[in-house]
């Protein structure tokens, strides 16, 4: 009843808190159906593939992807850095966090990009692999 109790005071806690967001490392990471390297991988996460952060325990971390799907991968396999993914099928990036602003780069869904900064009026400033960096709608990634 106690342990019961106490995981229900950590799950409200950890719902008052904003999302934690991290990104797979420089090599792919395997996900697994549970925290062991015994258990079944369940798919390979590409280089900078964001995840939320769901659970952390010791060397692994329960994790959600952008599809919803949870799974396991080992915190040694995670960095700090932010990525988003871009969830349309093409994507207009834009010089300036405005609509009539000059297109900076196109990009199509799945893609990666570093979240450089979360602008006013609904807008994200991103960086793309090629260095290329600009704006778009915040509703247009997942990973925030």
């Amino acid at each position: 009843m106690r342990a019961a109790f106490a995981a229900a005071a950590l799950a409200c806690a950890a719902t008052a808190h904003a999302a934690d967001f991290r990104s797979v490392g420089e090599n792919a990471a395997v996900m697994y159906d549970a925290p062991s390297r015994a258990s079944t991988p369940v798919y390979v996460a590409s280089r900078y593939y964001p995840v939320e952060v769901i659970v952390n325990l010791d060397a692994w971390v329960k994790v959600r992807d952008h599809t919803g799907a949870l799974s396991w991968v080992e915190k040694k396999s995670l960095l700090e850095r932010r990525m988003v993914i871009v969830t349309a099928p093409n994507v207009e990036v834009r010089t300036r966090a405005e609509e009539s602003a000059p297109v900076a780069f196109q990009v199509t869904q799945n893609v990666a990009l570093d979240l450089v900064e979360i602008a006013p009026g609904g807008w994200v400033r991103v960086k793309h692999a090629d260095g290329s960096s600009g704006y778009l709608k915040s509703g247009l990634v997942w990973g925030l």
